[in-house]
């Protein structure tokens, strides 16, 4: 396989926090030309099974997936997990105790949200929670762009779910060098989602990189919903200069909601190795 594939390495369904089942975005990713896809849940592997069964039927190649939540000098870092297990136990039960935090924290938000006059914040969300153990910011914008607070979820977070504004509440989640043992451990490949997101100095990107690859994490996403193309060529340059494979994925969540659709994001660049060709002997 080579950089020239319509790989889309990044997505959520309704198990964690999008708005479409496994099967409705793998009817969705094929029907975009999608020829290799994952399903990477927060925090989560409950799609898999369907996701894969989803793939076959509509004639893609798959690779399993998950989309790990970690603390890094005080940032949410997401780490991407490819070709894993997606039954290995140790993973499941690292999932699972990284889930646990959410609900209390869900609650300490709509306190926060009451206080500023939005009451009834986290029965809102719930509505728009397909796994309740997954609840999270996403759920509770939803509700207000719902309500008519905001017009829409961008202007939510603005406003409301980051830091120093009414309804954000940090929490701390697995360790880097966990999240990637628990990924390694389990036959897979572990990649840094949307390296250009997090507010990191120059300095703590760098650490962060180092770690990661101290840890056994092998490649970074390097084409992703969020990145801009200027973005593309600078995360392609220092996955060269670490020696990370690149990944490539739209990060979809919703038709109503997301930057990218699935399958429409530029190729990856040709000097690049693709993560995938590390994971030809995990692809179903």
């Amino acid at each position: 396989m080579t950089t020239y594939l319509n790989a889309d390495l990044h997505c959520h369904s309704v198990v964690s926090d999008g708005t479409l089942t496994p099967e409705a975005l793998a009817a969705r990713a094929a029907g975009n030309g999608v020829e290799l896809w994952a399903l990477t849940d927060h925090d989560e592997v409950g799609g898999q099974h369907r996701a894969a069964a989803a793939a076959r039927e509509n004639g893609m190649r798959y690779l399993t997936g998950t989309e790990i939540s970690v603390t890094f000098a005080n940032e949410t870092v997401h780490i991407v997990g490819l070709g894993f297990d997606p039954d290995d136990a140790a993973m499941t039960q690292g999932l699972y105790d990284t889930r646990g935090g959410r609900g209390k924290r869900a609650q300490e938000m709509a306190e926060g949200l009451a206080k500023v006059g939005i009451t009834g914040a986290y029965e809102g969300a719930l509505k728009f929670v397909g796994n309740p153990e997954l609840i999270s910011r996403t759920h509770f914008a939803r509700f207000l762009v719902e309500s008519g607070v905001c017009k829409d979820t961008y202007e939510v977070f603005r406003k409301y779910l980051t830091e120093g504004k009414p309804g954000y509440v940090p929490h701390r989640w697995a360790s880097l060098k966990s999240a990637v043992q628990w990924i390694t451990e389990a036959k897979g490949i572990a990649v840094i989602a949307h390296p250009g997101r997090y507010k990191f100095t120059a300095n703590e990107e760098y650490a962060l990189f180092l770690e990661f690859q101290a840890h056994g994490g092998r490649a970074i996403e390097v084409v992703t919903g969020s990145h801009t193309p200027a973005e593309y060529v600078e995360y392609a340059d220092k996955a060269i200069e670490f020696g990370f494979a690149g990944s490539r994925g739209s990060d979809f969540h919703s038709p109503d909601e997301s930057h990218m659709d699935l399958g429409k994001l530029p190729l990856l660049p040709g000097k690049l190795t693709p993560v995938w060709e590390l994971l030809e002997h995990r692809i179903q």
